[in-house]
């Protein structure tokens, strides 16, 4: 299938690591991502039901390979301490949202400049934004993955 953006938009909770989680959760719950072994190329005979669990998804080799192309192929946020890593999710920090776009209070109207921001394929990031008033409002992730 080759490599593919993704993004995604949540309500602003300030444990980003538990926003992800529910995100994932509900991405998987809805269906909406790549699923290799159940492709509309396939003869329908060869096609696998999608899997019941996250665990049961990420058993199949072929997802471990070519993932899923959502916000699936990663899984924690990791601290402003540690190193991004296959799978990950790197917040933008405060001083990297100065540096790059003048700013440390990020709104929607700043995500069209997002490809500032360094990324790799299979590691995601993610921006908290702002309302009007300068509020944390939403989490945007975002990222790259894929073969």
């Amino acid at each position: 299938m080759g490599a593919s953006n993704w993004d995604y938009c949540v309500p602003y909770q300030k444990d980003l690591n538990a926003a992800l989680q529910q995100l994932r959760r509900e991405v998987f719950a809805a269906g909406n991502y790549y699923w290799v072994s159940g492709g509309d190329w396939l003869p329908e005979e060869e096609r696998e039901p999608r899997p019941r669990t996250l665990e049961e998804l990420w058993q199949n080799e072929l997802v471990q390979e070519a993932g899923t192309h959502s916000i699936l192929d990663v899984f924690e946020v990791i601290g402003p301490d540690d190193t991004p890593d296959y799978q990950t999710v790197e917040p933008v920090l405060a001083e990297e949202a100065r540096e790059l776009l003048g700013t440390d209070t990020l709104t929607r109207a700043h995500v069209k400049d997002f490809d500032v921001f360094p990324r790799s394929r299979w590691v995601g990031r993610c921006a908290v934004l702002h309302d009007e008033q300068g509020r944390p409002h939403e989490i945007y992730f975002w990222g790259h993955s894929g073969d």
